[in-house]
Parts: structure tokens; sequence; C-alpha cells
């Protein structure tokens, strides 16, 4: 019971910072109204595998290496943001398609498989997601916490950001949603895409503190 009020705090921070718009909110969008809700929802379970990952590592303290190595950290860096440019790019070069609101669109759906690749590489190549986990891990969470609470704390992590975006998946991919954005699908994933490249932009400029 004692550790309650900390397991609160870092689940307090934690939502914040997952509902702040960012490459796993635009990321969720994207998929939702390409695809389908089913992917949205597979993409926010990717984003959650994503987020065990970097909780995995701050518990070992493989964070702290990665933050004090240039080199590690670069390479981290460099790999999150081709990965977004890339994902980016190929949403500015799509050509105008099937209608979201239309049935036949689900039939060039994504597999799970490629649903959940692609929130879990937008999350675990995100430099700021591992500056975000080590300040979380080092400032805020005691050093003095048992490891069980940690992992709980962890647990509840992956659990939230899941769960967040798995609603953002639904609301998303909404009959109605996808009404009103089928005028202008084409431009939005356009736009989206040039978001994605403006982060991944900005995470290559990311610099280690």
């Amino acid at each position: 019971m004692e550790y309650l009020p900390a397991i609160f705090t870092v689940a307090l921070i934690h939502l914040l910072a997952v509902m702040s718009p960012g490459p796993d909110f635009i990321v969720t969008i994207h998929n939702s109204l390409k695809y389908s809700r089913r992917t949205g929802i597979y993409s926010a379970i990717g984003l959650g595998l994503g987020i065990a990952v970097h909780v995995t590592y701050c518990l070992v303290g493989i964070a702290v290496i990665i933050s004090k190595s240039i080199l590690l950290f670069s390479i981290t860096k460099y790999l999150g943001a081709a990965y977004l440019i890339y994902i980016g790019i190929k949403a500015l070069r799509s050509k105008p398609g099937p209608d979201y609101a239309s049935e036949e669109h689900v039939q060039q759906d994504i597999s799970p498989l490629q649903a959940l690749r692609s929130g879990f590489l937008t999350n675990v190549t995100n430099p700021k997601a591992t500056l975000f986990f080590l300040s979380l891990f080092t400032l805020v969470i005691d050093p003095s916490t048992p490891v069980a609470v940690k992992m709980v704390m962890g647990v509840e992590m992956v659990l939230a950001t899941m769960l967040w975006f798995g609603v953002v998946a639904v609301v998303v991919s909404h009959r109605l949603v996808r009404k009103h954005v089928a005028k202008i699908q084409h431009r939005l994933e356009q736009c989206m895409g040039g978001i994605l490249i403006l982060f991944g932009l900005k995470v290559a400029t990311q610099h280690a503190k």
C-alpha cells in the first residue's frame, strides 16, 4: 500500500505523455483511417509492446548507457528518424484510392503482424521515448523502489498505452468519422505524411541531455 501513491503518480505522468500529440498518435490515426479499425487496434498493441521494451531496458539500466553514449544514442535517433520519414514519404506519395467509408476498402487492409510492426517500430525507435523513460525511472521513481513495484508500473504503462490508442483507433474508425473524412481522405493522408516527416526531422535533431 505504501507504493500506491508512487504508482498513481507515474501512471498519471505517463498518461499525460501518451495523450500528447506525437508520432504514436499520428500513426494510429493513419492506420485506422487508411486501413481499418482492426489495423488501428493492432497498431495500438504494437505501440504498447514498444513501451514494454523501453520499460525493460530501463529496469536493467541500459537506458543510462544509451543516454550517455553519443554513438548508441545517435544510432537510435537516426533509425527512428529514418523510419518516421520513410512512412511519411509513403503517405505523401499516396494516390487517390478507395473511399475510407466504402466496404471495398477493407479488402486492401494489411495483416495484423504488419500493423503490430508499424506501431512497435514507431514507438521503440523514438529516442524521445528513451529519454522520457530514463527521466521517469531516474528522477520520478525512487531508486529504493522494489523491482516488483517497478514492474507493476511498467505493466500499467504498457496496458494504458494499448488502451488509449485502442480507444483512438475505435473513435477514428467509426462509420460517421469515416463518412466525414471520405471527401478529404487523400489530402488528409498526405497531410499526416508531412507531419510524420516533420516528426522524423525533429527526432533527427534531438540531443541527449
